[in-house]
């Protein structure tokens, strides 16, 4: 079973940034080491720009993990500590496929890394369904076969080999997590370089 991702964007209330950032922050260390986290990342704005969305991507090693994490008093005590810190309710949603596969390019892996993982899911897949459809495509004009075969192709990607992928190639991929990044800092930090 591959792993589950969730990403939660809240709206931080004027002149309230800093003090949702420092309870983010916070949270997310306090939290980062709870049973079932299998990485935390923050998202904030670049500083000097007039963003206020600030997110935190979490990934759990299975769906049971993730629902006790969001059950959990840690995350209720969060919720209600930064109520009035916010705009309105946080945006939670949960990320499926190549889209938890292809975050941030600032954070991703290296590309090459990327496009070795892809190629593993792109050969045999394309070998697949390039010799079981074909002959039930042969009256289609081939453009049209070469649609429905990539189609297959890509849904096979998406649901299926991607995430057995990302997941077997994790910690190739991914370094373990020893801090709390922050995007904006991580962008800040390449701008003054």
């Amino acid at each position: 079973m591959s792993h589950v991702h969730v990403a939660i964007t809240h709206q931080a209330k004027p002149g309230k940034e800093a003090e949702y950032e420092a309870a983010l922050r916070e949270f997310a260390r306090e939290s980062l080491h709870e049973p079932g986290t299998a990485g935390v990342l923050l998202l904030a704005p670049v500083p000097g720009t007039y963003g206020c969305e600030y997110g935190i991507l979490r990934s759990f090693e299975d769906q049971a993990s993730c629902d006790a994490f969001y059950q959990s008093a840690r995350f209720r005590d969060f919720h209600e500590l930064t109520k009035p810190l916010v705009v309105e309710e946080a945006t939670r949603r949960k990320l499926h496929g190549l889209e938890a596969f292809f975050r941030d390019p600032k954070l991703s892996p290296p590309r090459w890394k990327m496009a070795a993982i892809t190629w593993l899911g792109v050969y045999p897949s394309v070998l697949f369904w390039g010799n079981l459809l074909p002959p039930a495509l042969s009256s289609l004009h081939s453009l049209v076969a070469t649609a429905v075969t990539t189609i297959f192709v890509t849904i096979t990607l998406a649901w299926l080999v991607m995430p057995i992928l990302t997941k077997v190639f994790a910690a190739w991929l991914h370094p373990p997590i020893s801090s709390v990044p922050i995007l904006g800092e991580a962008l800040s930090d390449q701008a003054s370089n």
